[in-house]
């Protein structure tokens, strides 16, 4: 593993999956685009966001409006057609759902949220411009079963496989249910977003069939894992159903498995700026398909 200052490629600012050797690289792209003026973040809030690579809202969702989302959860999980769907995503050996992806088209309960202010109007103020949706999901977590997302950085794989050109990309996750420092919370490596890991691995064909139960290739080795780790250590994030965590595309984040009975559901929602439309992978043979990795770049009204 190597530390590299300056990129190899001004065709590819952030190479991966090309070397047999992990690299960390300096990060070439600004964190915050837009200003206290643009959107409700106050200054302070921006600038810890541009130091940290994340910030949390104590209460984006009122109660009820949780109850709502929570019911629509439930109606998703047991409807034969949305099961039988390929962008149901079930745990590994399992039959229970894991995720279910484009729900913000699925559901026009979530295609509500995805156009609310309260969240994209945070989208838009961090990355200064109109945005659309790369990728939206539901992740149910459940109790007992839910399995770990191993640590990774997702511009890693949105460049890699979807063709992202930069990092001017942001995640909100909104909790539905209390996040517990036992359940399987997000941990998040504060500042780590300022460096990319370059990883190893030749990206297989249809790659995202294995990748979304569990991913091998484009995840962090364990000596880059350890240098920030070291540098920045680790947040683990609760907070009640309502909260929600925003955070930069190439943050490290991961979160344990659930062997705990309280389940761990969010909404999952990823804006790009419109002037960061993906274009063809830069690491995989093909693109994946557009439920995971959007194509329509149709700014969010």
């Amino acid at each position: 593993m190597s530390v590299i200052e300056t990129h190899p490629s001004i065709d590819d600012a952030y190479p991966t999956r090309k070397c047999e050797e992990a690299a960390l690289l300096y990060r070439q792209d600004p964190v915050v685009y837009g200003t206290p003026a643009d959107g409700p973040i106050d200054a302070a809030t921006l600038e810890g966001y541009d130091a940290d690579g994340y910030l949390t809202i104590d209460r984006l969702l009122e109660p009820g409006e949780v109850e709502d989302y929570r019911a629509e959860l439930r109606r998703l999980a047991a409807d034969p057609r949305i099961l039988a769907d390929e962008r149901t995503v079930t745990e590994r050996g399992t039959d229970e759902v894991r995720s279910i992806f484009e729900v913000h088209r699925i559901s026009e309960v979530f295609a509500r949220l995805v156009r609310d202010e309260r969240v994209v109007g945070r989208a838009r103020q961090i990355l200064g411009s109109d945005v659309y949706v790369h990728q939206s999901r539901v992740n149910y977590k459940p109790g007992f079963t839910g399995k770990d997302f191993y640590w990774h950085s997702d511009f890693e794989t949105w460049h890699a496989e979807d063709g992202m050109p930069r990092m001017r990309a942001v995640s909100i996750s909104i909790a539905l249910t209390e996040n517990f420092v036992h359940n399987g919370g997000l941990m998040i490596m504060p500042g780590s977003h300022r460096t990319f890991v370059a990883c190893t691995g030749e990206t297989p064909a249809d790659h995202y069939k294995e990748s979304l139960k569990s991913q091998e290739i484009g995840t962090p080795d364990p000596g880059s894992l350890s240098i920030l780790a070291d540098k920045h250590g680790i947040e683990l994030f609760t907070g009640p159903a309502g909260s929600a965590t925003m955070f930069d595309c190439n943050c490290m984040h991961g979160s344990n498995g659930n062997i705990t009975p309280f389940p761990r559901s969010n909404v999952f929602i990823v804006f790009n700026s419109v002037e960061n439309a993906c274009v063809e992978p830069f690491s995989a043979p093909t693109r994946r398909p557009s439920f995971i990795g959007a194509r329509d770049f149709t700014p969010v009204r």
